[in-house]
């Protein structure tokens, strides 16, 4: 079977979530037999045309020079593409960019559509914006053969609000064994004597709320930020927040190792993603022993269930700085939970089967359509 997966900037993962899960969802599905495409944009740094058996295709991607203009462009030359190639199944994740040009998607493949975290929804954007969303999560609808929903609550709004059940596949992680306490020399940390946050410079993910309420406390530990600050929201928090010194903006970090250690080693890791469905950095902290104070909305909890904190305001933010300890020991049972619903349910081979099985089963249901439409003498050939 051959399998093309567009919608990300590329692999290796240079970037974010989607690019995460093509990495090592691309990887598994060729380990499993499975031939397999991602495309890249033609300046990601990884420029060679196979990774780990994985087929790269770059195409061209203006973004640098028309910003977001520019990914409309880079995903309709990777549809162009996709239309010469003989692919049985295409997935997309995500449909911002692309949705629009769907209706060019190679009819002889199977379409099948990750919905990514109602995007409408998210601060950032202008009420044009969000109407333009809107309307591209129906294109994607419309255009998409199948679709994946990686939260039971995306799931069933898609399905309340468009009549067709997504099948539901979560993101993946690996648990972290092999900890380093002399990664936090870098950043000038000490096990435990900090807490910390990763996320995008952006409303929704709650950053102001958590940095606000640990400036509510006396807390003597730092607050590590990890996070590209270069856009307008970031620099406006470096700009607020320059006063307190234990505030720590590193910028962004790709390093796995560097990431996992500094989850394992932090006291309180804070998610504050409002909008989205499993979000996998959030899987990621769970993998890593990370003790978390989550925002309190029905994604997070979905994950979680009771083996974090939620806060709501900085007030919330500030007590638990004030009141938690995770070097006591007196939380390792919260830890031990979470480490288990990773082992059990998020791992990656889990996700992987489950990618895999979806797409054995909806190439099966085309080429049975196909075979009865041959018999019924729908379907001639010249």
């Amino acid at each position: 079977m051959r399998i093309a997966i567009i919608g990300t900037r590329g692999i290796p993962n240079n970037y974010g979530g989607f690019e995460q899960c093509a990495e090592y969802l691309s990887v598994g599905l060729v380990r499993k037999g499975y031939d397999v495409t991602v495309y890249n944009s033609h300046n990601h740094p990884y420029q060679q045309k196979e990774w780990n058996g994985v087929e790269i295709c770059h195409c061209y991607d203006p973004e640098y020079k028309l910003g977001t203009a520019g990914q409309f462009i880079y995903d309709l030359n990777c549809i162009k593409d996709a239309r010469k190639k003989n692919f049985d199944v295409i997935l997309q994740l995500g449909y911002t960019s692309s949705s629009v040009w769907g209706w060019m998607l190679p009819p002889q493949s199977v379409i099948t559509t990750n919905m990514d975290g109602m995007e409408w929804n998210r601060a950032k954007y202008s009420k044009r914006a969000k109407a333009f969303l809107r309307m591209a999560e129906r294109l994607a609808v419309l255009t998409s053969d199948h679709l994946i929903a990686d939260s039971t609550e995306i799931q069933r709004y898609v399905k309340n609000k468009y009549g067709k059940e997504p099948v539901f596949i979560p993101y993946g992680a690996t648990l972290f064994n092999d900890n380093n306490p002399t990664v936090l020399l870098e950043y000038g940390l000490r096990p435990y004597q900090y807490n910390m946050l990763i996320a995008r410079m952006e409303p929704e993910n709650s950053v102001e709320t958590i940095l606000d309420g640990y400036c509510l406390t006396e807390s003597e530990h730092k607050f590590l930020v990890v996070g590209n600050t270069n856009n307008a929201f970031g620099n406006y928090l470096v700009k607020k927040f320059k006063f307190n010194p234990n505030i720590i903006f590193s910028g962004s970090i790709f390093s796995g190792d560097k990431l996992n250690n500094l989850r394992f080693y932090s006291n309180l890791y804070f998610h504050g993603h409002t909008v989205g469905g499993t979000n996998p950095s959030l899987l990621e902290a769970m993998a890593s022993n990370a003790l978390i104070c989550a925002s309190d909305n029905v994604f997070n909890r979905a994950v979680l269930n009771e083996n974090a904190w939620y806060f709501n305001t900085p007030a919330d933010v500030a007590q638990y700085i004030d009141s938690i300890d995770k070097g006591s020991g007196a939380y390792n049972g919260m830890i031990t939970n979470n480490r288990d619903r990773i082992e059990n349910f998020y791992s990656i081979d889990n996700i992987v089967n489950s990618y895999a099985n979806h797409f054995e089963q909806i190439v099966s249901e085309r080429v049975e359509k196909r075979q009865a439409k041959i018999s019924e003498g729908q379907v001639t050939f010249n």
